[in-house]
């Protein structure tokens, strides 16, 4: 709003068309969280690998524990 010369009506045209394309941004970037996020994907994605990162871990910590218990 630099330039006073213009008409009000032009000025409050101009900040109803901000506001909608402020609003159309956060409603595509609040989808595109939402879908980045989901929690299903996720989990169906990514379930073969958690599952077999959890049983090595499990090995490695039952293999260290059962060493440190059963010292000869």
């Amino acid at each position: 709003m630099t330039n006073s010369n213009l008409p009000i009506s032009i000025l409050e045209s101009q900040a109803e068309a901000q506001r909608h394309k402020l609003h159309d941004d956060v409603i595509e970037l609040r989808s595109s969280v939402r879908e980045t996020l989901d929690t299903k994907k996720l989990a169906r994605q990514y379930l073969w690998p958690a599952s077999g990162a959890a049983a090595v871990l499990g090995l490695l910590l039952g293999y260290g524990l059962t060493g440190i218990f059963t010292k000869d």
